[in-house]
């Protein structure tokens, strides 16, 4: 990892502590996950907000405007809402990302969840996902929580992400593991 991105991540994980830990003592882990949620939603869909987080030229009062703005919209918790004006004020919203991915994972940690990113190739149905969730909460012990995303380049099959393990079967890989060996004998 290069030094800006441990940096990063370490302010991220210190907002993150600081945030589970105050919800923890509140009884507020339900309100906090709902919150990374929504913040995680509205992360992925605008780009605007992206923008503001991680551009210099938006002064500390915009920031703390806009944060505010959509911590009311969302309807982010206290102790959420207070965390990202403390962020704008300090121009710490460019680790918003990481601290949502770090809170996610402490949140799942402590409900003895783990979340698993899928890659399929065409959208799961529910039965699908259902007994995917299944065969992998019986591998690994825990409560699955799948992360689910479609790439259709993959042409057929999954790829799954269990923590730094990946199991790879999708066609793509494949044809692709058929072309190398095709290029070692001719």
């Amino acid at each position: 990892m290069s030094e800006p991105a441990s940096i990063s991540a370490g302010i991220a994980g210190r907002y993150a502590t600081a945030l589970f830990e105050l919800a923890k003592e509140e009884n507020g882990l339900d309100a906090l996950g709902a919150d990374v949620d929504a913040l995680a939603a509205v992360l992925g869909e605008s780009g605007d907000l992206r923008r503001l987080i991680s551009s210099p030229i938006y002064s500390r009062d915009e920031q703390a405007r806009a944060m505010a703005a959509i911590a009311d919209r969302l309807k982010l918790s206290r102790p959420t809402a207070n965390t990202l004006a403390l962020m704008a004020n300090k121009r710490r919203l460019f680790v918003l990302p990481q601290m949502v991915k770090a809170l996610r994972r402490r949140i799942a940690d402590e409900r003895g969840e783990l979340t698993v990113d899928v890659t399929v190739a065409a959208p799961l149905t529910k039965t699908q996902e259902a007994k995917l969730a299944d065969v992998l909460a019986k591998a690994t012990g825990k409560t699955v929580k799948l992360n689910t995303t479609v790439d259709d380049s993959l042409i057929g099959g999954m790829i799954v992400k269990v923590g730094s393990k990946m199991i790879d079967s999708s066609i793509r890989s494949k044809l692709a593991s058929l072309q190398n060996a095709m290029k070692e004998v001719g």
